[in-house]
């Protein structure tokens, strides 16, 4: 197995903000309707998630959906070989359903999904870390069905090409994701994909994956938060180019939720994000509000997430 890398340990860094913040909780998909003034909030998660749809704000009335990526059902990434007991050297040579996953296919999924709740009303599209390079390029796709992007935590290209360029920039450099390499199974180079084994009982990597993504949760509320994460993530998607158009994106109102606890889109990083959109489109800025949590906030700080979601509907 090559060694990995720096570079390698960014795919770690997006794992989902969304999907860690509902762990434990019934997704609930509230709709159809044909109700005019009822928001349909789409979430997309970040690296290594899957579709989680928010409870709390189903319970409010809105409706809300989450996004299955391509390669990113349960059905297609777990194995008996990633159950206990483990065989190890069968997980690492297994191939990768998100192989040849790329951005573009994160936004056909999403431009899918947004197409078809948007008959129903306002649409609030909600990106989660690596998340958020997914819904800026859905915004360029139909901007005039998204009535605001919302980056949760989340990446936001305007200066820097990618993902991975802002995590190697200066603010990036701070990541604690680094620390996460000794969870790698199998050459990301042969299988095409970054296959982390969450479900490891290796104390080192548990206490890497906490600090970097849930620092201040409890034991059972971090691990039950690892337990919604995939093994495997495209090693394209956080390469791309995730940069808007200044007449599409650019247009579309904004809002960034900034984690000030956050080790692994450190808090540097996401203000200079914000700040180069601003920059960008000087007419249409960022609102911008903070939540004192990790990256992968407790279910107690998600519901602080969820209140301020619920108010940008109303």
């Amino acid at each position: 197995m090559n060694t990995p890398t720096r570079r390698t340990a960014l795919q770690l860094g997006a794992a989902g903000a969304t999907a860690a913040a509902v762990a434990g909780t019934t997704a609930a998909f509230a709709g159809p309707s044909r109700k005019k003034d009822v928001t349909t909030f789409v979430n997309v998660s970040g690296s290594n998630g899957v579709a989680v749809t928010d409870p709390l704000l189903a319970l409010r009335g809105h409706r809300t959906v989450g996004v299955t990526l391509p390669g990113h059902g349960p059905e297609e990434q777990l194995h008996p070989a990633y159950q206990a007991p483990q065989d190890l050297a069968k997980l690492a040579a297994l191939p990768s359903p998100v192989a040849a996953v790329t951005l573009d296919d994160y936004v056909e999924a999403t431009v899918d999904v947004v197409r078809r709740v948007s008959r129903y009303g306002p649409v609030i599209l909600v990106g989660g870390s690596l998340g958020g390079a997914t819904i800026t390029k859905v915004a360029d796709a139909v901007p005039d069905l998204i009535d605001r992007l919302v980056y949760d935590a989340a990446f936001c290209c305007t200066k820097l090409r990618s993902p991975n360029d802002y995590m190697t920039s200066p603010e990036g450099q701070t990541s604690l994701t680094p620390g996460l390499l000794n969870g790698i199974v199998g050459d990301p180079a042969k299988i095409g994909a970054v296959r982390i084994n969450w479900r490891t009982a290796d104390p080192k990597f548990l206490a890497a994956a906490k600090a970097a993504f849930m620092a201040e949760a409890s034991e059972g509320e971090f691990l039950a938060m690892l337990n919604t994460l995939l093994p495997d993530e495209s090693l394209q998607v956080s390469a791309a180019d995730a940069r808007g158009r200044k007449d599409a994106w650019g247009r579309v109102p904004r809002v960034y939720i900034r984690h000030s606890k956050d080790r692994t889109i450190p808090i540097a990083l996401q203000d200079r994000m914000i700040r180069e959109a601003d920059a960008a489109t000087p007419a249409n800025k960022f609102k911008v509000f903070t939540v004192e949590t990790s990256h992968a906030p407790t279910i107690k700080a998600y519901q602080e997430i969820s209140e301020i979601l619920y108010r940008l509907a109303k």
